[in-house]
């Protein structure tokens, strides 16, 4: 098939979870033998990556207006270069896909989670996902959710059937360890947390909850927001010697900070299944999770869960137990993720549904 992929920043991956989700799954269709183009914004060197061609296209940056006219001018691209099948990223995406449909390319759209809930956004960037909501019940040819909770929101709010794939994760630990040289940080001696520095992702409760703590062991706070500048330098913001705040890191250093924690702390509270979360029960993390039907759908009994007020008790917890206790954690996460988030089992699912549509 010739599948193109639009609705993502582009790939590599240097951004988030439909990128590595672009990268992961894209190379992994080529290998299988079918043409995959990724539509991209920011440009980088050679026409393809890992055997995935990629498409640069303009977009207007703003924070409200970048993904919508980049998947804008993407659509108008694919109806003149056609493909046998478009895959379409994030829910707010839902209009453009009615245009191939239209012109005879069947569609999938993977919705994320309800976006309209996220803090960062305004009234009238909530009301364009809440009206996206809709429409996807009748744009795309098929709905993809990676969550049973969200899979469930749209068959009980609109009826929408949808079909559940999962995301996925590597397994296994890296045994190198540089990142952690560079910041100053020990094999097993830190928490870790990983998002987007965004309000309800909880990167600032997060700080504040590590710094209630008394221990020894350190706190490394991955991540950055290309609109947040006002709230990222809040959460920078500390005096406490034991935090590290070094902005975004990709690639493999920031498998081997995953590798190498003692327990990763997982704040989010809006979206679907979140890639950090599954990608640090894969690298065999003890997990800490906020308690939101999403998390505990992917975590089940292989972590710590915790409310919005109980963070601090949960890393008392986590500090307290035997390593016997914390052992078995981290084995129980690795398996899940072996069970239930194979990328190559991922790839099959999305090939055969693709493959489906193309007929």
């Amino acid at each position: 098939m010739r599948i193109a992929l639009l609705g993502t920043r582009g790939i590599p991956a240097n951004y988030g979870g439909f990128e590595t989700f672009a990268e992961e799954l894209g190379t992994r269709l080529v290998e299988r033998g079918h043409q995959v183009v990724v539509y991209c914004r920011e440009r980088a060197p050679g026409p393809a990556y890992r055997g995935v061609l990629r498409c640069y296209l303009p977009s207007l940056r703003h924070k409200y207006f970048e993904t919508i006219t980049h998947t804008a001018f993407s659509t108008l691209h694919l109806l003149f270069h056609r493909a046998d099948v478009a895959l379409y990223c994030n829910g707010a995406n839902a209009v453009f896909t009615l245009w191939p449909r239209l012109l005879g390319i069947p569609v999938a759209l993977n919705v994320d989670g309800i976006e309209r809930k996220r803090k960062k956004w305004n009234a009238l960037a909530r009301a364009w996902y809440h009206a996206s909501e809709w429409l996807t019940t009748f744009c795309p040819s098929r709905v993809i959710t990676d969550a049973r909770a969200i899979q469930d929101y749209y068959l009980q709010r609109y009826r929408q059937a949808s079909t559940f794939i999962p995301y996925g994760a590597p397994v296994g630990k890296l045994s190198t360890s540089a990142a952690l040289a560079a910041l100053g940080l020990e094999r097993g001696r830190y928490f870790l947390y990983v998002s987007r520095m965004e309000p309800e992702n909880h990167p600032f409760e997060v700080r504040a909850a590590f710094e209630e703590v008394e221990t020894p062991l350190r706190l490394a706070l991955i991540g950055d927001a290309p609109y947040a500048g006002d709230y990222i330098r809040r959460v920078r913001a500390t005096t406490d010697p034991r935090i590290a705040i070094p902005g975004a890191i990709y690639g493999d250093g920031y498998h081997e900070l995953q590798s190498h924690s003692f327990a990763y702390i997982h704040a989010t509270e809006v979206g679907g299944t979140h890639p950090a979360l599954i990608e640090a029960m894969g690298r065999g993390a003890l997990v800490l999770y906020r308690n939101t039907p999403e998390n505990a759908e992917v975590a089940g009994d292989a972590g710590i869960p915790f409310e919005p007020d109980t963070l601090p008790a949960a890393i008392r917890r986590a500090l307290g137990m035997s390593e016997a206790e914390r052992d078995a954690l981290r084995r129980r996460a690795e398996q899940r993720v072996r069970d239930h988030y194979s990328w190559d089992a991922v790839t099959t699912a999305y090939e055969d549904l693709l493959a489906s549509l193309a007929g």
